[in-house]
């Protein structure tokens, strides 16, 4: 994945910010320092320097429970270190959807019974928790599941409700959706193959991605990355688990079946099943 800015660049574009404790370029000092950081061995593109800056870039993309933007991080003065990254934030717990959180959450515990019950029910600060819950179970999640070499975004840091994470696309241009695309007749079977491989390993450790679609898997150079992950349910856990991992199943298999690839839903959904009560 290509993460630099393209050639020609304006950084002078952005308005040089006139506090004195501000950064020379930029809007901001980078928020590296102080934020929860994703797993490591880090990708050689993540920059951690201090004196690197931020800036936002506009929107990538609003959806119901947060907004995607795309943010520009970079050391003044040094071509090097310069990246884009896709900038996640969710939203406040006034501004929320909250009429499909409690089948995702099912299954999940809090550390003190006052927030369970305040999550249960959908007090103020019982919204105020699940929204913090949304945003960690997202980082938690990728960074767990790109240590298994899964293809996911790259978690490169959490503070608050914005997660920063890997941008997928080439200079400035983000991939797009899978939904969006019209792949050659070729190339079906080996994205077919890819889904399962990803479904199957996710079911081997008990998980489906819960509310998977072609809405939100990108085509980046031939290979699916899977994005959206907040409401990923525990398959055995969840009261609903076995619900969600076949709505999962048939969104992609019937995706595949209008593009003209024939896929046995039945099998593959049964596959699943098999591998994630294979560890009980």
């Amino acid at each position: 994945m290509t993460h630099h800015l393209a050639d020609g660049w304006e950084p002078d574009s952005f308005a040089v910010d006139t506090n004195p404790d501000g950064p020379p370029e930029g809007e901001r000092w980078s928020s590296w320092d102080g934020s929860m950081h994703g797993p490591k061995p880090r990708p050689d593109w993540v920059l951690t320097a201090l004196g690197a800056v931020d800036a936002d870039l506009g929107v990538l993309k609003t959806g119901k429970e947060a907004d995607v933007h795309l943010l520009r991080r970079w050391v003044p003065g040094d071509p090097r270190q310069d990246v884009v990254m896709a900038a996640k934030r969710y939203r406040g717990h006034d501004r929320r959807l909250f009429h499909r959180d409690a089948g995702y959450l099912e299954g999940r515990r809090v550390r003190r019974s006052r927030e369970t019950r305040a999550m249960g029910r959908r007090t103020e600060f019982g919204k105020a928790v699940i929204a913090g819950q949304w945003a960690m179970t997202e980082f938690d999640v990728l960074g767990k599941l790109w240590s298994m070499d899964l293809p996911v975004p790259y978690p490169v840091q959490m503070q608050e409700t914005e997660i920063l994470m890997e941008f997928v696309g080439t200079d400035g241009v983000a991939a797009p959706r899978l939904a969006q695309t019209r792949p050659e007749p070729a190339l079906l079977p080996e994205l077919f193959e890819q889904l399962r491989e990803t479904m199957a390993r996710l079911a081997l450790h008990g998980w489906a991605h819960g509310d998977l679609s072609p809405y939100n898997v990108l085509l980046h150079e031939e290979r699916l990355v899977v994005i959206d992950w907040p409401q990923v349910v525990d398959i055995i856990g969840n009261p609903h688990g076995f619900d969600f991992l076949e709505r999962d199943v048939r969104n992609m298999c019937d995706w595949f079946a209008r593009r003209g690839h024939d896929v046995d839903a039945g099998e593959l959904l049964g596959d699943l099943v098999a591998a994630a009560t294979s560890r009980w």
